[in-house]
């Protein structure tokens, strides 16, 4: 019977519920709140109605699985991310609008801007593929489309409540509670402790299956009264007075622009390979992919996300030693081209923490409208990273106007009013215009010619 259901790939919740009839499974009320629960912790690992799942291979990863005990981070996962990005060039509030590639190279555009590089890493979550928030230029290979679409992306929420002391018990991890309606069955069905890793009495309670559905469309009061009735439910008959939270966080991850979602999984017409196929570069080594959904062995997992990352950075710097003989061969002008730029900045006609610009020797100084170059250098700061250089093209008044800003150590207000004020696109050397090309050449002129009198 189980190799039948496997054949015809059906959904998992019909599977079991066909199982359950035909072996008398769970029939007493009591049993079946609690196989309802059992259910509900299924969808959610899986993050997904018990009906989306895939019969033959929702479970395709368990021979992958690791070993040992699951632990929680102190401080939380964000200390992990915090140490992996440490002294990484970062731009913030920038949504990413499209990718374009081709032999030249890629280009990314986001908010007005330009940045271009040899090669991008894509790492977006599979729901913002799913929606094509972000245009591909040249489209993705069909394959990779088709298999975005076949794979599954999840939900569940949590409703995070801090309380002014943990009334139920330092020594006690997680709880469940059991629900009569099989519909709702994964409305808090589950609550973590997180007292002893951060810091303050603080309670998760998970929200899975149809229930995390619908969770989207509950208010943030309605959630919190729900959790705390079932608190309450829980510790006043053993006594335990349980006090109103300080408080308390819902999140909405089906409505979140940047998610659409948690994590994946398999979905009934999908496979282990649609993970495989996610994972594959495109545009002859341009364009990378990486994050839970491209790793057939851990989807669904932070290690697994971790764990592409790594893989893609190795893939990454195999096809760039593979190019780098090429790029060796290139015109001595097109290699000195950056070299020559920097020698120009080593004399820079105005300089503000990481800005420097160039005038138009042609101007004076009193034409405030007159074109500049200016050269924005992020470093790595303590990691080593070595720095990256960004170019635009600002007026003189633009360019006072920014060294009068009180930028802070990293530039932050600077960078917002280039942007969202002057509308400035910040690009690569190689990505400057013709206008830009002949400022340098202007500036190279004028300089040349102030040698030969000196």
């Amino acid at each position: 019977m189980i190799d039948e259901v496997k054949s015809a790939d059906v959904n998992l919740g019909t599977a079991l519920e066909a199982f359950r009839h035909a072996y008398k499974v769970a029939e007493d009320h009591e049993e079946r709140m609690l196989l309802n629960w059992h259910l509900a912790n299924l969808e959610y690992a899986n993050a997904s109605l018990m009906s989306n799942l895939s019969m033959a291979y929702w479970d395709q990863d368990d021979p992958y699985e690791m070993g040992g005990d699951h632990c929680f981070i102190p401080g939380g996962n964000e200390t992990f991310i915090k140490e992996l990005a440490k002294g990484l060039p970062i731009f913030y509030n920038r949504v990413v609008e499209s990718i374009r590639y081709g032999a030249d190279g890629a280009l990314v555009y986001s908010n007005g801007q330009e940045f271009r590089g040899d090669m991008v890493l894509c790492t977006v979550p599979l729901g913002v593929l799913k929606k094509g928030r972000i245009e591909f230029v040249p489209e993705l290979p069909q394959r990779k489309k088709d298999a975005i679409q076949r794979l599954g992306f999840g939900m569940l929420n949590k409703v995070a409540l801090l309380f002014p002391h943990d009334f139920w018990g330092g020594e006690i991890d997680t709880f469940g509670h059991l629900t009569e309606d099989s519909a709702m069955r994964g409305e808090f069905f589950l609550i973590y402790s997180y007292s002893s890793v951060s810091g303050g009495p603080l309670l998760i309670a998970l929200v899975a299956g149809d229930a995390a559905v619908q969770f989207e469309t509950m208010s943030p009061v309605q959630s919190v009264r729900k959790v705390m009735g079932i608190l309450r439910g829980i510790f006043h008959p053993k006594g335990i007075v349980v006090p109103d939270p300080v408080q308390s966080v819902c999140t909405r991850w089906g409505q979140d622009c940047f998610s659409h979602g948690v994590y994946s999984y398999v979905a009934v017409g999908s496979s282990g390979d649609d993970y495989d196929v996610l994972a594959e570069s495109v545009g002859d080594g341009r364009v990378f992919f990486a994050g839970e959904a491209t790793n057939k062995q851990y989807p669904a997992t932070m290690h697994g996300a971790f764990l592409s990352g790594m893989r893609e950075a190795a893939n990454i710097l195999r096809v760039a030693k593979k190019r780098s003989l090429a790029q060796t061969t290139k015109p001595i002008e097109e290699l000195c081209g950056a070299n020559e730029l920097d020698e120009l900045y080593e004399k820079p006609d105005l300089l503000f923490g990481g800005f420097s610009v160039l005038f138009d020797p042609r101007s004076s100084n009193d034409d405030h409208d007159s074109r500049c170059l200016l050269r924005v250098k992020i470093t790595g700061g303590e990691s080593g990273v070595d720095s990256v250089s960004l170019y635009g093209l600002v007026s003189r008044g633009q360019a006072i106007e920014l060294s009068e800003i009180d930028g802070g150590d990293d530039g932050k207000k600077r960078l917002e009013t280039l942007s969202d004020k002057f509308g400035v696109r910040l690009v690569g050397r190689k990505g400057l215009p013709n206008e830009g090309e002949s400022l340098i050449a202007e500036i190279k002129a004028a300089r040349s010619e102030m040698d030969v009198g000196n």
